[in-house]
């Protein structure tokens, strides 16, 4: 998980850029080591050139996404409380990369500054104008880009947790595809975590709000182990959450 994008004031029609972050699971979805593990090997090959990634939280998802170089990688993140623990985090990551942080969305950034990579993990489904959103970053792409998406999938999983940390929905391959930014390919789109559907089903019916420390460590520790095998029998056509890579093509 990362950085919700919940807003204490409407920025599609002021322009207004305050954003706060609410909820608890950023330091408890910071120990999901194997899963991380997991959809970063996924995600790793398509990472190139300078990189953005958006809403990067406290930074638990960064080493894990970074394929190593020398290249720009900019953590972007809208609400300014977590900026200082952001920073503090990648300090402390071994490596040679040097990574910026800033406080603010893509739409706050220089009119200039294009990337050859731009990464959501766990984000899109926080951002009401998710198409608006997409096409924003589209025109920050360089020739050849991607952006690249890790969101939760299927609709029909949504519980309480997913309305206490401010999901607008989860996605499919469908509804990835219909707000495609002009100009891009849809490259990718796969689906992870197969053995996980059955848990999530489990936690649809206990309706809980928010997992228990005892219940991420045995879906970490059991079930994505399993996942790993399953998914790729099944041709990464089910799970629970969902990758999508997007590329341009002009």
């Amino acid at each position: 998980m990362t950085t919700l994008y919940l807003l204490q004031r409407s920025w599609t029609s002021t322009g207004v850029t305050d954003f706060t972050y609410v909820g608890s699971e950023l330091k408890l979805f910071a120990a999901a080591c194997n899963w991380k593990s997991y959809w970063s090997r996924q995600i790793r090959p398509f990472i190139t050139g300078d990189v953005i990634e958006v809403g990067a939280g406290i930074g638990s998802n960064t080493p894990f996404l970074d394929p190593g170089g020398n290249e720009r990688w900019v953590c972007l993140e809208p609400d300014s409380l977590l900026i200082a623990q952001l920073t503090k985090n990648l300090k402390q990551t071994t490596g040679h990369r040097r990574y910026e942080t800033l406080c603010g969305t893509l739409k706050t950034l220089d009119a200039d500054q294009r990337f050859h990579t731009i990464i959501y993990i766990d984000v899109l489904e926080h951002i009401e104008n998710d198409r608006e959103e997409l096409n924003i970053a589209a025109c920050r792409l360089r020739p050849g880009g991607r952006i690249i998406v890790l969101s939760p999938a299927h609709q029909w999983l949504s519980t309480p947790f997913d309305a206490a940390i401010g999901h607008f929905r989860r996605y499919n391959r469908p509804m990835l595809r219909s707000i495609s930014p002009t100009g891009l390919r849809l490259e990718r789109a796969i689906y992870l975590d197969s053995a996980g559907l059955a848990a999530s089903a489990a936690n649809l019916l206990l309706r809980q709000s928010m997992p228990t420390k005892e219940q991420l460590r045995f879906w970490d520790q059991w079930i994505i182990p399993v996942s790993r095998v399953l998914d790729k029998l099944l041709l990464y056509s089910v799970g629970k959450s969902i990758v999508a890579v997007w590329r341009r093509t002009q």
